[in-house]
């Protein structure tokens, strides 16, 4: 099985406020992303392959609204909160947080956890108060993927290394696994790859050989669970990625990355068929 994902980040904001939203206005957004790229989405076989977009919270209920029913497009949140509601117990007093049963019950089925800029977050906070102890925020991640399976979400789970880990990345990636997964089904978690020193402007990206490489330590470490990559997938790199074996699939942010950057969907809808068409060929 191949998984295509989408991150639309903050993509809701319009240009005027210093975002990259030129497709629709704030509100109706989400509804008008998978209202332009459902049909095509349904021309594949949801047996060889599931396509998950991640909407901000504002964008969900109207994407929910246009994805209900599609046998291969599920919609997703950019993350849960690590503590959940309780039956019995705590009603849900976790203001400005975003409990996996609100998200649940809005009918999100899966959920993104540990995205690089989430790590960045965590390991900030974590610095103002004077620890610098990487290990705490997979510690962190795990509780959140376990609030997330309680309520039956699969689960992208983000790994990867930054510029300053490169030394040590193989040991990074293992204790993001090792400590980020403890106790999690992973029957139901997908390996989202970020080399965070290769992603961005003038940066070198990863080559086949180096993602080949961290896929193959990925399912050493935690079987054969399936890796895709966040670097993330576009034009440029869809057909080899395509060919890596170990590589099941990708997370789309942006698709144009000059002039107009943004997210544009006739842009996603061909990066998806170069790379399922470019893995047809790999297998065949």
């Amino acid at each position: 099985m191949q998984h295509i994902y989408v991150n639309f980040k903050r993509f809701d904001v319009p240009v005027a406020f210093g975002g990259i939203n030129r497709i629709a206005p704030t509100a109706t957004y989400g509804e008008e992303i998978v209202r332009q790229t459902r049909p095509a989405l349904e021309t594949y076989n949801p047996n060889e392959v599931r396509f998950t977009q991640f909407f901000p919270e504002a964008q969900l209920v109207g994407a929910l609204g246009k994805a209900n029913g599609s046998p291969i497009l599920s919609i997703g949140c950019q993350g849960v909160y690590r503590n959940d509601v309780a039956l019995g117990g705590n009603f849900g007093a976790f203001t400005t947080n975003r409990p996996a049963a609100a998200m649940t019950a809005l009918g999100c089925t899966c959920t993104l956890i540990g995205h690089c800029e989430e790590r960045n977050d965590k390991n900030e906070l974590l610095s103002l108060g004077g620890n610098k102890d990487r290990k705490l925020v997979n510690t962190i991640l795990n509780k959140e993927i376990k609030c997330a399976q309680r309520h039956g979400m699969d689960v992208l789970y983000c790994i990867g290394e930054k510029a300053e880990e490169a030394d040590s990345s193989q040991e990074v990636i293992t204790e993001q696994l090792t400590i980020g997964l403890e106790g999690c089904d992973l029957s139901r978690i997908v390996i989202g790859y970020e080399p965070v020193w290769s992603i961005g402007p003038g940066k070198t990206p990863a080559d086949k050989a180096y993602i080949t490489k961290i896929a193959q330590l990925v399912k050493k470490v935690i079987g054969n669970v399936p890796v895709v990559y966040g670097g993330g997938l576009k034009k440029e790199n869809a057909t080899m990625l395509s060919s890596i074996e170990e590589i099941d699939g990708g997370l789309i942010a942006l698709t144009q990355f000059t002039g107009e950057i943004g997210f544009y969907p006739e842009q996603y809808l061909e990066i998806a068929n170069l790379y399922l068409e470019g893995k047809k060929r790999s297998k065949s």
